[in-house]
């Protein structure tokens, strides 16, 4: 429908002022201009949020077995935990990571056809929605925690060759409050990757009549979990904490987005999104 594309396109423009804003804001030091990308992702949001409702009521339910709408709902989790996190922990910095995230994830779901998933009956479907609502939530997370971790890694830098501050570090939170985003990513985050990955596998013993087929997205998967829970055992009983976790939660993320991305769509797997 034209007035649903037209919606979009005003979020995709809300998405990419908020982006573009935040960092002006941050480069000029001028926290007035932070504040209003804040609100302009936080609008593109809400709108986005009723773009899913229609998309969905409109569809009758059949928007759950195309490919534009799983990733746009990505895009969307992606600033609800942003969001989250923002209202906990105050790091509004991490709009910088998440507005251009959402953006690119949103309007790459604009530009690729309707490719259709082979989603299963009601009972497969209940593991199947457990399935994408944990990864994506977990994804999410660690994407707040890979931007968290750059910014300590690049703080953490300036600060060991004491070099000087330029206007976006001085304007950046504490170490300690980076890592203290980095921490709650991992300690909520993983569970729901855990709980993902198997909900993912009872679906397929419904859908292909086995647990693991040796698709190379199963593969990837399951060496992410492995990297994961080592981080995550090591924030847990370890206290593990600073420059080393954070790099480590940087290379989950981009291990994750080769998985999302390179695999579904450039790798021929059960879980292909090409059309």
């Amino acid at each position: 429908m034209l007035s649903l594309r037209i919606l979009d396109l005003f979020i995709a423009l809300l998405y990419l002022s908020g982006a573009i804003s935040f960092l002006v804001g941050l480069i000029y030091s001028r926290k007035k201009i932070q504040d209003v990308s804040v609100s302009l992702t936080l609008t593109g949001f809400v709108l986005h949020s009723v773009d899913l409702g229609l998309k969905y009521a409109l569809g009758l339910g059949e928007v759950l077995t195309q490919s534009q709408f799983y990733i746009s709902l990505l895009a969307w989790t992606f600033l609800l935990m942003f969001l989250l996190l923002w209202w906990r922990l105050k790091l509004k910095f991490l709009s910088l990571i998440a507005a251009p995230l959402a953006l690119l994830i949103f309007t790459w779901s604009l530009a690729i056809s309707p490719a259709t998933l082979p989603v299963p009956g009601l009972l497969q479907g209940l593991w199947f929605g457990l399935h994408i609502g944990s990864l994506f939530v977990s994804i999410a997370l660690m994407a707040m925690a890979f931007g968290a971790g750059l910014a300590y890694v690049h703080l953490d830098r300036k600060i060991k060759s004491k070099s000087r501050l330029g206007n976006v570090a001085r304007d950046l939170p504490s170490l300690s409050t980076f890592d203290r985003a980095n921490h709650w990513a991992v300690l909520i985050g993983f569970p729901l990757f855990t709980l993902g990955t198997l909900a993912g596998f009872i679906w397929a013993a419904f859908t292909w009549r086995t647990i693991f087929t040796w698709d190379p997205k199963e593969i990837f998967t399951v060496g992410i979990w492995f990297v994961f829970a080592w981080l995550f055992h090591k924030r847990a009983t370890g206290g593990w904490k600073g420059k080393k976790p954070a790099q480590l939660a940087i290379l989950i993320f981009v291990l994750s987005l080769i998985s999302f991305v390179g695999i579904n769509f450039f790798t021929e797997t059960h879980h292909s999104l090409r059309p």
